[in-house]
């Protein structure tokens, strides 16, 4: 008899777990590039099984871009993701009529990590140095998009653009091939510094610091999941707000979990990397003024209406369609994230 019971609650607490588990809500998470420093931010909560304990099954699968990002999410291979603003409201604008444009639900990067990058034996010091200068980047890279943006903002004329493919692009510069660059701050500057350019050597001209007040990476929703389950995205933001303070917090600690994805990773270069775009992007005084996840609404209509001219979009940007921010945590659990300075 005690053997038949110990079988039977046994089996009960099988079907139990069993059950619980099915119980998770299966969700798939497209990053926008791959697992480096800042990934940390995502993949920290799901080892941790903080988006389990929110009763979510989240798988995070590295990226190849921002705008890839988005075409996953509104193709439906992907419920969420991570990607910039600025290539969201591209995909708004430009395709007018889709059925299934994802929706921005919380800012991560308050600010764009995009930058202008030169050496200082160039004699580029500042933004007005730029005019008449060969310039160099990616055709779709976000800095060079926007860059129009920057000019108009910095008076800069006459400048001429050489295209390369990414991992060309720090290489060029070293070599003198052209004099500045646009990239990402924490991964145009690691590059440099990885092709024998000391970082004392490197003038970094932040778009945020002069005159491009727009919002950087974003995490994303599809319309048919917010529509279906708004509950799991905010349950979602919740465990992913819970890891977050965590790692701006303790950076170091975080980079054991972008290993565990990417086995070559660089623990020192990522964790330099995940520090610079904390310092840059995540922990910045308009993060700080605004509160983290959330945005300015005249801010970010500026944005959609200098991203409508400077891309060139079919239709403008609307700023209302590209931002719903009822799925964010309370105040409370947002402010916890940001360390007060």
């Amino acid at each position: 008899m005690h053997t038949r019971r110990t079988l039977l609650t046994t089996a009960a607490l099988l079907l139990a777990a069993t059950s619980a588990q099915a119980a998770d809500t299966p969700l798939k998470f497209q990053l926008d590039w791959r697992f480096e420093g800042p990934s940390a931010l995502f993949v920290q909560p799901a080892a941790k099984g903080y988006f389990k304990q929110q009763g979510l099954d989240v798988t995070v699968d590295a990226g190849n871009g921002s705008g890839g990002a988005v075409q996953r999410v509104a193709s439906g291979a992907y419920d969420m993701g991570f990607a910039d603003m600025a290539a969201l409201m591209e995909f708004h604008a430009n395709n007018p009529t889709a059925p299934t444009k994802p929706v921005a639900v919380m800012v991560v990067y308050n600010n764009t990590p995009a930058a202008v990058m030169a050496l200082k034996k160039s004699g580029i010091q500042a933004p007005a140095d730029l005019s008449g200068r060969k310039m160099g980047a990616p055709v779709f890279d976000a800095g060079r998009k926007a860059f129009p943006i920057f000019a108009k903002a910095n008076k800069i004329e006459n400048v001429a653009w050489t295209a390369m493919d990414p991992p060309l692009r720090e290489t060029m510069l070293v070599r003198g091939d052209i004099d500045a660059i646009t990239g990402f701050t924490f991964t145009s500057l690691l590059n440099l510094e990885a092709r024998g350019a000391k970082a004392s050597d490197v003038v970094v001209m932040q778009y945020a610091d002069h005159g491009v007040k727009h919002y950087g990476n974003v995490i994303i929703a599809a319309p048919k999941l917010l529509k279906e389950n708004p509950e799991a995205v905010r349950k979602f933001l919740a465990a992913f707000t819970q890891g977050a303070r965590e790692v701006v917090a303790k950076p170091a600690d975080a980079i054991q979990y972008v290993k565990a994805r990417d086995g070559i990773a660089n623990t020192q270069l990522e964790t330099r990397r995940l520090q610079l775009a904390i310092d840059t992007v995540v922990n910045s005084p308009d993060a700080r003024r605004e509160g983290f996840g959330r945005l300015d609404a005249s801010r970010l209509a500026l944005m959609a209406s200098e991203v409508s001219d400077a891309y060139g979009t079919k239709t403008r940007v609307d700023a209302n369609a590209v931002w719903n921010g009822s799925f964010l945590p309370p105040a409370a659990a947002l402010d916890a994230v940001l360390p007060k300075k």
